[in-house]
């Protein structure tokens, strides 16, 4: 199995909302950031998503496995990109309800090519299914075990000689906090912005979302989110 490592200026606002760690459903850390991901990020990160793996997913001749597959950027590139079965793994249902929705609404010959497993990987049972895998905002998200149950679980989901697209999390902690904003978007009468401050904590990231929405008359609402990487 090739595993190659994508180059990134990966960014810890990216690498933290768009894909839930694997858990059970009760453990659902994006009931907030689900509902402004796609608002605030999604376009700059399915950007990325088809310059990094875009290539690779179009080789694909048994399937392609997307593993954290968050609200679809990679599922829907893979499903345009490819002519094989794909198979999306998102077992956060605050992330999986708006993937479920996009492919809801697409063409039905798109919809047969795509299965969406509401589990951790280990937990889906998948055995040679397909020859590319990407790990697109995952690996930083996951606990120690967490990590350690997704490699042999990937293994046995591939066959042998495919390709593991994997984005790295950030090679070292932040020397200070760090602060950087969101592209503020504007749906009908109300804008939606926020940001994320990063900073060290022991041996881990801390990165906490701010989000707030404005109307006419002001501040509407706020909501507060933080990730660990």
């Amino acid at each position: 199995m090739a595993v190659s490592a994508s180059p990134l200026d990966i960014h810890p606002s990216l690498a933290m909302v768009s894909v839930a760690p694997p858990g059970r459903e009760e453990q659902d850390a994006y009931a907030i950031s689900a509902e402004f991901y796609d608002v605030l990020q999604a376009e700059r990160d399915g950007a990325r998503v088809r310059r990094l793996y875009r290539r690779d997913v179009g080789n694909a001749r048994l399937g392609v496995l997307d593993v954290g597959a968050g609200t679809g950027r990679v599922t829907l590139m893979s499903l345009m990109e490819s002519r094989v079965p794909v198979h999306a793994v998102e077992p956060a249902r605050s992330m999986r309800s708006p993937l479920m929705t996009r492919l809801a609404s697409l063409p039905a010959d798109l919809r047969t090519r795509v299965t969406v497993h509401p589990h951790t990987l280990d937990e889906a049972d998948l055995h040679e299914v397909a020859d590319v895998a990407v790990c697109h905002n995952t690996i930083a998200c996951l606990d120690p075990a967490s990590r350690r149950a997704l490699w042999p679980a990937i293994a046995e989901a591939l066959v042998p000689g495919s390709a593991l697209l994997i984005q790295l999390p950030p090679a070292r902690l932040p020397h200070h906090e760090t602060t950087h904003d969101l592209p503020t978007q504007r749906i009908g009468r109300h804008e939606y912005g926020g940001r994320m401050v990063a900073s060290a904590d022991a041996n881990r990231i801390r990165t906490r979302f701010h989000y707030w929405v404005r109307g006419e008359g002001g501040l509407l609402r706020e909501h507060h989110e933080t990730f660990w990487m």
